[in-house]
C-alpha cells in the first residue's frame, strides 16, 4: 500500500508534478483553487458550508487542514481520491471539506500538533470530534507515523462512533480541548495586523497565508515574552508515544508494534501486539489520538488509564508519566525550532555526530557530540556567529554540561536555565582541536 506522501508535502525529495512544473507558487494556489471547486467533491475552505452540509446530510464532516498546495500536495491529494481503492470508498460517506490555511481557524475547536503540514479532524455536525489524524515525528522519514491504511482505519472508527452517535458523546467530551489563549491565529500579538482572517484573493494570496507552523512560533513567543517563559508543555507539545516508549504500528488505530525497554510503558506493562482501545476513556483512532491525550496529561507523575485488548482479553492498564518525560521527545524536527533556535542558541542548528566521526575524535558513543550544521548569518540569527560558530564545529559542552546528547536537549536547558543577556561557554572542536567560545543569550 503506497503511503500518503502529502503529510511532507513541503519536503522537496519526490519527482516533481510536470505540468505546473513552471507555475508560481502563486499561480500554484490559485489553480489549486480553482481545480478543486471545479471538481466538486471537496469543499474549498469553507467550515460554515461544510458544518451546514453535514447537518443537513446527517454525515459525518472530515476536515483536512494542509499547508497551501505545493505540487506535491496536488498530485498525491487528486491520487489519494481518485485511485486509492482504500480511501476512496470512504470519504464519500463523509462531508469533505480542505483548508488551506489556517487564517480565521476557530482555535478552540481545530487544536492539533501546528508544526505538521497535514492534519485530518473527524467530526460530528454538532462539533463533537470523533478523532483525529496526522502524526510527525521527523523532518523527512514519516513512514513510522502515517500511512493510508492507517488514515483508512480511522476513517473507518470515525464511521462507527457515528453510527452510535450521540450514545457515545460522553466519551468523546475529552476531545475537545480547553479554551485556547487566543480565539484565532491572527489573534496572536506575533501575528495581529500582519494577517486577516482570510485569505487575499484579491492581493497576493501566498503572503496573506498564516502557516500551521506559525501558531506554534506565535504561541512560544507569546509564552516567553509576555508570560514569563515557556511552559513544558508549550515547548514539547503533542508528545509522540516513543516518548514514553510506545512503538505503535502506523497502519492500525493504536496497535503496539514494540515496547521500549526500561520505559514508562514497559513499567505500566504494555506489550507488543496490544491494541489499546481507549486512553483516559477517550476511544482512539490514530496516533495522533494518543498524542492528544499525552499532550493535556496534567503533569509529571500522572496516571493515565488504558483499555488494551490482549488476545481475547481485554485489560486495564495504568500508566505512570515520570519525571520529565514530556522532554524525551524531540522538538529538533519543527519548523517552529527555528525561532527557539534562535533565542536559545544564538542561530545555530546542529546534529547528533555520527559514530564513525565520534570514532575518529576519541568520543565515546553516549558522549555530547553536536555538530553545527548552520550557523545564522543575518540579524537577528546571527548572534552566534558573531560570537565565532562555524559550520562544522563539534559542541561537546555546553554551559557546564555534557550531557545534553541531543539539540533538542541543549534548546531545553539554554531556555530552561538561562535568560537573554547571559553568557554561555560552549567547548567545541574544530580541525581537531578543542577551544571555548562565549554565547551571548539573545533577547
Amino acid at each position: 500500500m503506497k503511503r500518503w506522501l502529502a503529510l511532507v508535502c513541503c519536503v522537496l525529495s519526490l519527482v516533481p508534478y510536470q505540468p505546473l512544473a513552471a507555475q508560481t507558487r502563486e499561480e500554484k494556489v490559485r489553480a489549486d483553487k480553482k481545480k478543486v471547486e471545479s471538481e466538486g467533491f471537496w469543499i474549498y475552505n469553507d467550515l460554515a458550508k461544510g458544518f451546514a452540509e453535514a447537518k443537513e446530510t446527517g454525515k459525518p464532516l472530515l476536515v483536512i487542514l494542509r499547508c497551501i498546495p505545493c505540487e506535491e500536495c496536488v498530485k498525491l491529494d487528486d491520487e489519494l481520491i481518485d485511485q486509492n481503492p482504500r480511501v476512496k470508498p470512504l470519504l464519500s460517506k463523509f462531508v469533505c471539506v480542505r483548508i488551506v490555511s489556517t487564517n480565521g481557524l476557530d482555535l478552540s475547536l481545530f487544536q492539533y500538533d501546528t508544526d505538521q503540514s497535514f492534519a485530518a479532524f473527524m467530526l460530528n455536525a454538532d462539533r463533537t470530534i470523533y478523532g483525529r489524524f496526522g502524526t510527525r515525528s521527523d523532518r523527512t522519514e514519516w513512514k513510522g507515523d502515517v500511512s493510508v491504511e492507517g488514515l483508512g482505519r480511522a476513517l473507518e472508527g470515525a464511521l462507527e462512533l457515528h453510527s452510535r452517535y450521540p450514545a457515545v458523546k460522553t466519551a468523546l467530551a475529552g476531545k475537545t480541548g480547553p479554551a485556547p489563549d487566543f480565539k484565532a491565529p491572527e489573534k496572536y500579538p506575533q501575528l495581529a495586523g500582519k494577517y486577516g482572517s482570510e485569505l487575499d484573493y484579491s492581493g497576493n494570496v501566498v503572503r496573506s497565508c498564516i502557516h500551521c507552523h506559525q501558531i506554534g512560533d506565535a504561541q512560544r513567543e507569546y509564552y516567553r515574552t509576555q508570560k514569563g517563559g515557556i511552559p513544558e508543555k508549550v515547548l514539547f507539545p503533542y508528545p509522540h508515544p516513543k516518548a514514553i516508549g510506545l512503538i505503535l504500528d502506523p497502519d492500525q488505530r493504536a496497535l503496539v508494534k514494540s515496547v521500549t525497554a526500561d520505559s514508562a510503558a514497559a513499567t505500566a506493562g504494555f506489550k507488543a501486539g496490544d491494541v489499546i482501545e481507549s486512553l483516559e476513556g477517550q476511544p482512539l483512532l490514530s496516533i495522533a489520538d494518543v498524542q492528544w491525550v499525552l499532550h493535556h496529561a496534567s503533569a509529571d507523575g500522572a496516571k493515565l488509564k488504558a483499555a488494551v485488548r490482549r488476545g481475547n482479553e481485554t485489560k486495564s492498564i495504568e500508566l505512570t508519566l515520570p519525571a520529565k518525560w514530556r522532554q524525551k521527545d524531540d522538538i529538533a524536527w519543527r519548523a517552529s525550532s527555528w525561532e527557539l533556535r534562535r533565542s536559545a542558541l544564538g542561530g545555530m542548528f546542529s546534529k547528533v555526530l555520527p559514530d564513525e566521526e565520534r570514532k575518529k575524535l576519541e568520543l565515546e558513543p553516549s558522549q555530547m557530540a553536536l555538530r553545527v550544521e548552520h550557523v545564522g548569518q543575518y540579524s537577528p540569527h546571527n548572534v552566534a556567529k558573531q560570537a565565532g560558530f562555524v559550520k562544522g564545529d563539534i559542541i561537546v559542552e555546553f554551559d557546564g554540561k555534557t550531557d545534553l546528547v541531543r539539540e533538542t536537549d541543549m534548546l531545553a536547558w539554554s531556555l530552561y536555565n538561562r535568560k537573554p543577556g547571559d553568557k554561555v561557554a560552549v567547548v567545541i572542536i574544530r580541525n581537531g582541536k578543542r577551544q571555548t567560545l562565549t554565547l551571548l543569550i539573545p533577547s
